[in-house]
């Protein structure tokens, strides 16, 4: 049962690294033997609790609440607004539910294995890719009776169009990763896989993804340490390795920054040092989601940052990665704009200026944060087939006024209704620089 203090072993749900030193050298002793599975009994139980739909020996799936919102007109995901992802249409899912990170914001409690090396047993990709889409698509079916749900919607998402490889645990440590996702591909699904920086040489080895995230969980060593509570002793030289290697790969790349007021929300020149090494297409900055209490993290809602707060600490970054671009050289990062916002998840969207902004008829600008998916498997089915180089300007489209940085909307998408539970509208709606409430609930000036 969660909660309850035991000495740390093979089969816990949370490994302690003093402990896993053991686990992996009794492991190396019997080489020879045949691969334990990933996932012990107690673990899989825990998984299946909170709602995983479990795949073989080490992958899964979960039906994603944002998934649920715009199947009933709720609004969709942050990607959506950012990048148009159908919501609705979106498979979360991991082929490896084991990771080399166990973060203090982890909204999965640590209830996976961990480890830095795989050492289990190794299922096929086309087989994960099957059962991942039947399952998800059997969550989509028993969605039919929940109110709100809009029946053309609902027959759409029994199609898979994208995939979110960020569920829990380290996607790229399944060593056939390059294998699933060229299946998803090969699907017309495209592929978001997120990783924590920790294993740059799969980073390197990695075909063409739709768009490609690297964490990157604070701006220096000691901070990385203390969020992060990495396996690996050489963890930030890990991380910036990967994040150098974004450089060379054509396709999108992602700087991912989950905020955690008090933890890592203040060292600026850190993370655009950091940014500044991959020169990334997209810098995501997003505001730590409170997920309650647990043994695993001693987190609380004070160290969760208001939307206004994420806005203006991207602001600051973004002037920030821009001087350092004024002194020229072979470091000096390209130039950031502030494209995109969703209030709803905390979460602002930096882009390149020379890779998704344009200046239209009119004189002004307007931004191509947005995919155009059909255009992009196009794409990666050529490449698969005849190795044919295609970049970020290949598949990029219009990003809607909406969905803009300022925007009325806040990265609502005004074809859905927005649904409040009542007593939780927000007092204030508005705020200044400084972060003091402008207007109240209904938009008007404080004070008129």
């Amino acid at each position: 049962e969660e909660g309850e203090d035991e000495d740390p072993d093979p089969d816990d749900d949370l490994a302690d690294v003093e402990a896993l030193g053991d686990i992996m050298k009794g492991q190396q002793s019997g080489q020879g033997k045949e691969r334990k599975e990933m996932v012990t009994p107690k673990q899989a139980a825990a998984l299946k609790k909170e709602g995983y739909k479990l795949i073989g020996t080490h992958s899964a799936v979960k039906l994603c609440r944002w998934t649920k919102h715009q199947l009933r007109g709720r609004g969709g995901c942050y990607k959506h607004t950012f990048y148009g992802i159908t919501s609705y249409q979106c498979m979360e899912a991991t082929p490896s539910l084991a990771c080399a990170n166990k973060c203090v914001f982890c909204w999965r409690h640590h209830k996976n294995p961990v480890g830095r090396t795989w050492r289990w047993k190794e299922d096929d990709p086309v087989f994960i890719v099957e059962e991942a889409v039947q399952k998800h698509v059997q969550m989509i079916k028993a969605t039919k009776g929940i109110p709100g749900v809009q029946a053309d919607r609902w027959r759409e998402a029994h199609t898979v169009a994208h995939c979110a490889l960020s569920l829990v645990g380290e996607p790229i440590m399944y060593p056939r990763i390059n294998e699933l996702l060229t299946e998803l591909h090969s699907r017309n699904i495209s592929t978001f896989l997120v990783t924590n920086g920790q294993h740059p040489e799969a980073i390197e080895a990695l075909v063409p993804v739709t768009q490609l995230y690297v964490s990157v969980d604070a701006p220096n060593p000691k901070q990385l340490e203390a969020v992060d509570r990495p396996l690996f002793k050489d963890a930030w030289d890990r991380l910036r390795r990967s994040l150098t290697l974004l450089r060379d790969r054509g396709q999108r790349t992602v700087a991912r920054l989950t905020i955690v007021k008090g933890w890592n929300s203040t060292d600026i020149d850190g993370y655009a040092d950091l940014i500044s090494l991959g020169r990334v297409s997209i810098v995501e900055l997003k505001g730590v989601t409170y997920c309650g209490t647990s043994e695993a993290s001693n987190l609380n809602m004070s160290n969760s940052p208001w939307h206004h707060e994420v806005v203006a600490f991207a602001v600051k970054l973004m002037g920030r990665l821009n001087a350092l671009r004024g002194r020229g050289g072979d470091s000096a990062p390209p130039e950031y704009g502030l494209a995109c916002e969703h209030k709803h998840s905390c979460s602002v969207l930096l882009a390149r200026v020379d890779q998704f902004r344009e200046t239209d008829a009119d004189g002004k600008h307007v931004w191509n944060t947005w995919i155009d998916y059909p255009r992009y498997n196009q794409l990666s089915r050529r490449h698969t087939e005849g190795g044919e180089a295609f970049s970020v300007l290949d598949y990029r489209a219009r990003t809607p006024g909406w969905a803009i940085s300022g925007a009325e909307e806040e990265g609502f998408d005004p074809t859905d209704r927005r649904h409040r539970r009542k007593g939780k509208a927000p007092r204030y709606t508005k705020f200044d620089e400084g972060g003091v409430p402008t207007h109240d609930s209904e938009g008007k000036p404080i004070g008129e």
